[in-house]
């Protein structure tokens, strides 16, 4: 009988779910639209209607395990995604509990960056691994800690927070209601907001003058900057020293042996690591420098966010027959 787990990975606007076996291979995969349903209730419906068919087309002899869910504001601790600023539904939504009656199965929730780290953990780059941070780059900065071989959740279960941390307190606007967070300054946005920042500074030609905010994206920045864009070379730069210097904050509180980038923003390849990492080694602790590897993730694929999700269900899996032994042993 083939054990299998369901990972779901809720954005502002789709919703990806799929199935997925031990080795990481996604038997199925698809998804809802998460921005079309104004009420929790219809998206919930609408969601376990698409994961039951999804169960029922598999062929052969199966065991659904568990299903691990990565969202925004995801608390691993209660099972809740709590006042998620990308979701239409506010407030505290008990989804763990709502899966768990549906499906009679374990349901483990947690925010999306945390979901990559355990991913990375299990099928990613990191596999062997005890002590590694991962760092989102999307629309928003993630990142999630891994020390002594378990993800580190915290009190609350909201521990991680990199995005959040201050560049600069007196600097740009942040969703989360503060200024100067490191997100507004690197992620696919951040470095949006940079490129039109160094537009108005530079008269050098560039070919992303004209280009509307809203039509600019990472994927143009990064191809002008192969082609030796300036401007494009300049916001580069400048978002990699910005997370190198954070990403040496970041070091002494762990001591990780790597960093992953994770998500769009690192697909840039060179030209977001060579400066990442050159900036973080100029600003480490000398205890720490070389020692310390930034890396891209293992996970560079449109199934990640799914991978991630899934993972939860068998690290869930292993801690808890972990527990298990150990009180036999004791």
């Amino acid at each position: 009988m083939k054990e299998l787990t369901i990972g779901i990975d809720i954005g502002g606007t789709n919703t990806k779910y799929g199935i997925v076996d031990k080795e990481g291979q996604v038997v199925f995969q698809g998804s809802i639209s998460t921005a079309e349903y104004n009420e929790f209730k219809d998206y919930f419906k609408g969601l376990a209607n698409a994961i039951r068919q999804a169960i029922q087309g598999l062929k052969g002899e199966h065991k659904i395990l568990g299903i691990g869910v990565g969202a925004a504001n995801g608390n691993y601790y209660k099972g809740t995604i709590e006042r998620a600023t990308n979701l239409k539904w506010k407030g505290i939504i008990p989804l763990a509990d709502m899966l768990k009656e549906e499906f009679d199965i374990p349901a483990i929730i947690t925010n999306d960056a945390n979901a990559a780290a355990v991913g990375e953990m299990v099928y990613g780059a990191a596999k062997g691994m005890k002590d590694f941070v991962v760092i989102t780059l999307g629309t928003g900065l993630g990142s999630g800690f891994v020390a002594n071989g378990q993800l580190l959740n915290g009190k609350h279960g909201i521990a991680g927070e990199v995005g959040h941390t201050s560049v600069n307190p007196a600097g740009r606007y942040c969703n989360c209601g503060k200024r100067g967070c490191l997100e507004t300054y690197v992620s696919a946005t951040g470095i949006k907001r940079t490129v039109y920042k160094l537009l108005a500074d530079h008269l050098e030609p560039s070919e992303l003058r004209g280009i509307a905010f809203d039509n600019l994206n990472t994927k143009m920045i990064t191809e002008a900057a192969i082609r030796g864009d300036v401007v494009a070379l300049a916001a580069f730069e400048y978002t990699g020293r910005i997370l190198g210097m954070k990403l040496a904050e970041t070091v002494v509180h762990t001591d990780p042996e790597a960093i992953f980038l994770f998500g769009g923003l690192s697909l840039a390849g060179d030209l977001i690591f060579k400066p990442t990492i050159r900036h973080m080694e100029a600003n480490l602790m000398p205890l720490f420098r070389g020692k310390v590897k930034v890396l891209p993730s293992g996970l560079q694929n449109q199934a990640a966010p799914i991978l991630g999700a899934s993972s939860l269900v068998w690290n869930y899996l292993d801690n808890t027959q972990q527990k298990q032994l150990q009180k036999i042993i004791a």
